[in-house]
């Protein structure tokens, strides 16, 4: 067995992988070899019913004794990337680990075996991670859903689960794709992100935080509207921070995401159907049994369909301060969005009706969105304003100005009021939110941000 090594190891370039590297013929040859070994040799039903920690331990003492005794002998850098290797792909997720364990990368793409995209500071970057093969991937992918109990296959080519630490994943194989296995990573932050966090990175100023604090705590109902990858579910979970520790939340999301940092926080997540096609649980379902456990506050991750006329109905019947996302790219779309959701619902209603009830439901809207240069904002907070004749305006309160953008792509502006000073003002007062109407006065002056 050395022997074979050390032939191949002579032909090796001198230069050692900093990181996964498969190239490396001979610590590919030997992770293949150990990993039969492992099979063959051990016994795996025990060594499964160890903790993640035992048995990362226990393999890396079986595979030094199996190297001990077939006498190969490798330098350490070598021994360590072949160990780290089998651990990876034994009790991890394969070449993803690294990336996983990264804290700089917030998104991982996999087109293909031999192309991954990676997003940081919201823009995307070529991966040096490559796999074997497709399948490769595929076997990272069953790892991440059969312990959900779901399946990905011919019959079912797409899948969505997410990994222990909340990570959000989306899988597509042929012949649905047409690139391979298709895999998409949302990663989950350990920390969630705080209000001082989102002032940190520019999304929003101090006046506006302030307003949406004041928001939540005055038991507003509000709609967070954003495209792909905007930061709503960020967002809303620094919303939610603000709800008063004496009320009971219960959170519904389609994959969980939200971590709320409080007592009496109740969550509830939805299930796809199983194999035979059923058992299947919707948010639909979900904002129904929510308002039988006496909920002060329902949020829900995101609406999507018929679900959207339960939660205006839980606004609607006294659960105010509820909170949730659609995706939509201007407040006056999400409204749009939230109507055909109501009809989507089955509700034989006049439109102008639907919209009134819609109306009679929200008062503040949230527009987020990320821009060209990968920075994520709020660039509109607007008050839902009801008519006496029944019609509805959107009153913007305060917006994001655009006024450049430099040579390396990032874009200048700066955060002001409209002079808009919003009705809801007096209901933050009874709630004890007082907020001077200086902040709503517009900036005239150019602030670069």
């Amino acid at each position: 067995m050395s022997s074979l090594f050390d032939k191949r190891k002579e032909k090796m370039s001198k230069n050692r992988p900093t990181s996964y590297e498969y190239e490396n013929h001979l610590v590919d040859d030997l992770v293949e070899h150990y990993k039969a070994r492992l099979l063959r040799d051990t016994n795996l039903e025990a060594l499964t019913q160890l903790t993640q920690g035992e048995m990362r331990l226990k393999i890396e003492q079986l595979v030094s004794q199996f190297m001990s005794e077939e006498r190969v002998i490798i330098s350490r850098n070598d021994k360590e990337l072949l160990i780290s290797r089998i651990l990876d792909e034994s009790v991890g997720y394969g070449p993803l680990e690294p990336l996983i364990n990264d804290e700089t990368i917030t998104e991982i793409l996999i087109n293909g075996f031999e192309e991954i995209y990676v997003e940081r500071l919201g823009k995307l970057e070529i991966s040096h991670v490559k796999f074997r093969d497709d399948e490769h991937v595929r076997h990272v992918v069953d790892r991440i859903v059969a312990p959900l109990g779901r399946r990905i296959d011919e019959s079912s080519p797409m899948v969505d689960a997410r990994l222990p630490d909340g990570s959000r994943v989306n899988a597509v194989i042929p012949p649905i794709s047409l690139n391979g296995t298709l895999v998409s990573i949302r990663k989950f932050r350990a920390e969630p992100f705080k209000m001082d966090d989102l002032l940190n990175f520019n999304t929003l100023n101090s006046n506006m935080s302030k307003f949406l604090d004041a928001v939540v705590k005055s038991k507003l109902n509000t709609l967070i509207s954003g495209g792909t990858g905007s930061g709503k579910t960020t967002i809303l979970n620094v919303l939610a921070a603000s709800i008063p520790f004496g009320e009971r939340v219960i959170t519904i999301e389609d994959s969980a995401e939200l971590r709320l940092d409080r007592p009496n926080v109740v969550g509830m997540e939805a299930r796809p159907e199983n194999v035979e096609g059923r058992g299947e649980v919707s948010i639909r379902n979900l904002v129904k049994n929510a308002l039988r456990m006496r909920p002060d506050r329902i949020i829900v991750g995101e609406v999507r369909s018929g679900e959207a006329f339960d939660m205006l109905q839980a606004m609607n019947t006294g659960h105010e301060g509820s909170i949730t996302t659609v995706h939509a790219n201007s407040p006056e779309d999400a409204l749009r969005r939230v109507e055909a959701m109501v009809v989507m619902a089955g509700m034989d209603l006049p439109s102008h009706i639907v919209r009134e009830y819609i109306v009679g439901a929200l008062d503040i809207i949230v527009q987020a969105t990320r821009l060209t240069d990968g920075t994520r904002k709020i660039i509109s907070i607007s008050e839902v304003m009801k008519n006496a004749d029944g019609s509805h305006e959107m009153k913007e309160i305060f917006t994001f100005k655009r006024t450049a953008m430099k040579k390396d792509g990032t874009i200048e502006g700066y955060y002001t009021a409209t002079g808009y000073v919003p009705k809801c003002l007096e209901r933050l007062k009874v709630f004890g939110n007082e907020i001077s109407e200086a902040a709503f006065s517009p900036l005239y002056e150019e602030v670069s941000t």
